[in-house]
């Protein structure tokens, strides 16, 4: 419905017109280009009404939106924004006012031997071929640390991120469906993906079986301790699905689901989980996705774009 002001005329305030020097919509008040642009065309739109009055227009039709959808909207748009401007911000090798180190070392790759059996596939993830590899092989086991994007308001405490993030939309277009019949996923997760992870995992069609706790140590064995809102943050998860049943040889209660290990290289993770997988899954069919060239392993099939 219209508001009751809708196309009416409505009288215009004296003050504004009495004295233009010192009105609010003078341009020459305003610092701001776009600001001033605005109170010109507000001023002019003033002086020109007809007998001292304005006309209002009818409020505009939000085309049956609801506003928790435009909110939701604002939202995904703003983390498109906040994503652009992180990536050409790391590109230009730029830091942001108050960022600190990480706490991990950086990773030294000049000289890098990659292992004797690894099979590295440095390719962009999402525009991968996945059909092709899907029909050459199937997987026991296959191991995920997505990229999640962070929340835009201060999401690191002023912790520098060197890696590109992408939408939960991006991750769940990947067609993890088509490369296992049977087996296990691992899915690395912080804290506000949870849910998220849960909802990938039905939709890829696993259910929730169990979670691994990597509690991160110093150098001297300590615990290591991040960044974190409420709490200092000093382990990381790993979700656990299964797809089907067991894979072939499956031992069931032979590694522990808590791992004790340095932290290193930023997003760099454990290699005590990879052992923990072949020993639950031996001699078996191991993919490992956003992988980089850290994570290369004997007898596993790595994907990424930093290989």
């Amino acid at each position: 419905m219209k508001g009751p002001s809708a196309g009416k005329k409505l009288p215009v305030q004296k003050t504004l017109s009495a004295n233009p020097k010192a009105s609010p919509l003078n341009p020459s008040t305003q610092s701001n280009s776009a600001l001033s642009s605005v109170s010109a065309s507000l001023t002019e739109k003033q002086t020109s009404a007809e007998n001292g009055e304005l006309t209002v227009p009818p409020a505009l039709p939000l085309e049956g939106q609801t506003l928790e959808e435009l909110l939701r909207k604002e939202e995904e748009l703003q983390l498109m924004i906040d994503g652009l401007v992180e990536e050409i911000r790391i590109l230009k090798g730029e830091k942001k006012a108050g960022e600190e180190d990480s706490g991990d070392e950086d990773m030294d790759y000049s000289n890098f031997d990659a292992p004797t059996w690894c099979v590295p596939i440095k390719t962009n993830v999402m525009t991968f071929e996945w059909d092709t590899l899907a029909a050459a092989s199937q997987f026991d086991v296959i191991l995920m640390d997505p990229p999640w994007q962070l929340a835009s308001h201060a999401p690191t405490r002023g912790v520098a991120i060197a890696y590109q993030q992408l939408p939960d939309a991006l991750i769940e277009e990947l067609p993890i469906a088509t490369l296992q019949q049977n087996g296990f996923i691992f899915i690395w997760v912080i804290n506000n993906k949870y849910v998220k992870a849960f909802e990938l995992m039905q939709k890829w069609g696993y259910e929730y079986v169990d979670d691994i706790t990597w509690v991160k140590q110093t150098v001297n064995r300590r615990m290591a301790k991040g960044h974190g809102y409420y709490l200092q943050h000093a382990k990381e998860t790993c979700l656990v699905g299964r797809k089907g049943k067991d894979p072939p040889g499956c031992q069931h209660g032979v590694a522990s689901d808590v791992i004790f290990s340095q932290r290193r290289g930023q997003s760099q993770k454990p290699e005590e989980l990879y052992e923990m997988i072949e020993k639950l899954v031996p001699n078996g069919k191991y993919l490992e996705i956003f992988g980089r060239k850290n994570n290369l392993r004997d007898f596993w099939v790595t994907i990424g774009n930093e290989l």
